[in-house]
């Protein structure tokens, strides 16, 4: 039995009630086999069995008030995974559907991606099963405030900097940033990412994971001969991600033909209007199918998965962990789909990942792909520690380079172990490789 199989078997052992944990830790531990083969002293140190373990979880409960003067209690947590190249770095993640084993599944992947951007950040995740939808600015600013009581003493700008994520955008990041201050009394803007420009946020922030996703996919367009220019793409999600990432296509050429949320998917022929999709979204914070109210010559149907019955040229699942399934996968392959580009975290599942790889279809990989988010997070802190503010330009610019690089780096990876052109098994070797040098370097 090799190493790496005998570090999965025990965790199904230990952490058989963890399936989202599980799942990660299948994907990506195999890809490390010939990185184990080549650096036996790693297995020696047991740096695979401390590297899939994280160096603390801080689990507590979140009490607050509604607007009726009710109390509600929800479960708050934060995974710091691992710290070997830098601080914690990770998001926040407010959804009903949060649990240990999703954000250990998210601090792992985490680790990796972070390790991709070539930045000093460790991997990190945290969140609540709170839900935001249908709360008022009241109520979720009381919840972050609590939220922020309970965790403001295990985060700091050189020990862990949370971030947004599903749920928790620049209304929430602003709420528990505030309370820190009044908790700490200090103006320490580098404890958390995903700030206000007034005060300490980082211009092109908002777009970045978006944008991250087109430069990266452009690039393993042109490296394979292939041109975005003209592409029809499906993308979905309605968030922060898939508007921006939906953005940057238009502007490299791309029609995008459907967008979804979680209660249904748009169709319009003619090209998806942003500036309606981000009234509805970003402004008023409705349902996708209100689209319709505003291009009557749209479709709209129930449920999420129809969307990749979609006829298309690339594929941008951009709005959660496991959307896209066997079937979904076999469906896009069946219309000709050219390119997937992971703008989620994990949204495909393994076997379809699998299957487009086996059937010829360019696949970017979310570790890789959607790295631009956390990048320009790391910007952010690198602009609050030098108390200076960089132009979008700037920003963009950095951005673009980083993302080229960690196609660059992922393929060359896949390539050094005899992998081919393999841009999943590349990026978790590029991040696991920087990784494990620092782990095996700085000791036990």
């Amino acid at each position: 039995m090799s190493y790496v199989t005998q570090v999965l078997e025990q965790l199904k052992q230990t952490y058989r009630n963890e399936p989202e944990f599980l799942q990660a830790a299948e994907e990506i531990l195999p890809s490390l086999e010939p990185v184990l083969a080549a650096h036996p002293e790693y297995q020696k140190a047991a740096l695979l069995e401390r590297f899939v373990e994280p160096e603390r979880v801080v689990s507590f409960a979140v009490p607050w008030m509604d607007d009726k003067g009710e109390y509600h209690v929800n479960r708050g947590w934060r995974v710091q995974f691992n710290s070997a190249i830098g601080p914690y770095k990770g998001g926040l993640r407010f959804h009903p559907s949060v649990n240990l084993s999703i954000l250990k599944f998210l601090g792992l992947e985490q680790i990796l991606k972070n390790s991709l951007t070539s930045l000093p950040i460790g991997g990190g995740k945290g969140g609540s099963d709170f839900d935001p939808k249908g709360k008022s600015d009241g109520e979720i600013m009381r919840f972050c405030q609590s939220f922020m009581t309970c965790l403001y003493r295990s985060i700091g700008a050189d020990v862990d900097v949370p971030a947004g994520d599903i749920g928790v955008g620049g209304r929430e990041i602003g709420y528990l940033y505030g309370q820190y201050k009044r908790l700490t009394g200090t103006v320490t803007p580098g404890v958390i990412t995903g700030k206000g420009i007034s005060y300490g946020g980082s211009l092109g922030r908002t777009e970045a994971t978006g944008y991250g996703l087109l430069f990266f996919v452009d690039e393993m367009m042109r490296d394979n001969g292939k041109s975005l220019d003209g592409m029809r793409a499906v993308i979905s999600g309605s968030g922060n991600v898939a508007i921006y990432a939906a953005e940057k296509a238009q502007e490299l050429g791309v029609k995008v033909v459907a967008m979804s949320d979680s209660n249904g998917y748009i169709v319009d022929e003619d090209g998806v209007d942003l500036s309606v999709v981000k009234e509805i979204k970003l402004a008023r914070r409705a349902r996708i199918k209100e689209y319709l109210q505003s291009v009557p010559s749209a479709r709209y149907f129930e449920g999420c998965k129809g969307i990749w019955t979609v006829p298309c040229d690339l594929a941008l699942p951009c709005a959660t962990q496991n959307e896209l399934d066997l079937s979904s996968a076999f469906a896009l392959i069946a219309h000709g789909v050219v390119a997937i580009g992971e703008g989620a975290n994990m949204p495909c599942t393994l076997d379809a990942q699998k299957a487009f790889v086996e059937h010829g279809v360019l696949f970017a990989p979310a570790k890789a792909a959607n790295a631009g988010g956390v990048a320009t997070s790391a910007l952010e802190m690198a602009q609050n520690s030098a108390r200076l503010s960089w132009s979008k330009e700037q920003v963009f610019g950095q951005l673009q380079s980083i993302m080229r690089s960690i196609y660059r780096n992922a393929l060359a990876a896949a390539r050094r172990y005899g992998l081919g052109d393999n841009l999943i098994d590349g990026a978790n070797i590029a991040g696991f490789e920087r990784v494990a040098e620092a782990m095996y370097a700085l000791g036990l």
